[in-house]
């Protein structure tokens, strides 16, 4: 049996004032496809990012923080979360997979392995406190100026944000490592450099985002100004 009632396979069922007919249980379809749209491969991604953070951490500071077997461990498990940042965004938009959980988990899960590795590498000593500070306060003030502006447009991701993101992600990965020699001074100067991108592309999205702010409260003035405006009068018209 096919579970379809002998009314609607004959196509003589009831319809509805807009001609078409009505699907019995309609609501609870519409919910189990919403439901089975939230497991798509770009969310599962995602959501390994999302387990994948305490599993980080704990390998990070498995026995102590400094041994080099555990901090390898602890690498393999931020180069995955790493990995499947740079896919799940790109399946979402590439295969129409974007969902509204993507949208508030996805940022969720780069920020919370980020921030885990600054903060765990600082607290070992690694890393100095004020680099943390200044990778994590640009982060949470982009995340306040997207409030700011939300209303007025979406700033895309540019070449600068990607480059940050990444020298971010080298960087951290390097410090993760339990590196000595040239390497440790190579990964210093990675740092740096993500630092600087850090700061410089924070600076050129408050810019965009005033920008964008300035524009979208003009265009607002306008349409007032617009309203406000008289109708013509019925029947007359204007003089040439």
């Amino acid at each position: 049996m096919t579970g379809v009632p002998a009314s609607a396979s004959s196509g003589s069922g009831a319809k509805g004032a807009g001609g078409a007919t009505p699907v019995r249980g309609g609501k609870l379809g519409a919910a189990a496809v919403n439901q089975a749209s939230l497991w798509n491969v770009a969310n599962l991604l995602t959501m390994v990012r999302l387990l994948l953070v305490p599993g980080f951490v704990m390998l990070l500071l498995g026995n102590g923080g400094y041994d080099p077997a555990w901090r390898s461990f602890a690498w393999a498990a931020f180069a995955i979360a790493m990995i499947t940042d740079l896919f799940d965004g790109h399946l979402a938009r590439t295969y129409n997979l974007v969902t509204d959980f993507g949208k508030i988990a996805d940022p969720i899960a780069d920020k919370a392995i980020m921030g885990a590795a600054l903060i765990c590498l600082s607290w070992l000593g690694d890393l100095p406190w004020w680099v943390t500070g200044v990778i994590l306060g640009r982060e949470l003030g982009i995340t306040l100026l997207r409030f700011w502006v939300i209303r007025y447009g979406v700033i895309p991701a540019s070449r600068g944000g990607k480059m940050k993101t990444l020298a971010q992600g080298t960087a951290v990965g390097m410090y993760v490592l339990a590196l000595t020699g040239p390497l440790a001074t190579l990964r210093f100067w990675v740092m740096g450099v993500a630092v600087v991108l850090t700061v410089v592309t924070g600076l050129d999205y408050v810019k965009q985002a005033v920008v964008l702010r300035r524009q979208g409260r003009a265009r607002e003035r306008l349409a007032a100004a617009s309203a406000e405006q008289p109708a013509p009068e019925p029947g007359r018209e204007t003089a040439k």
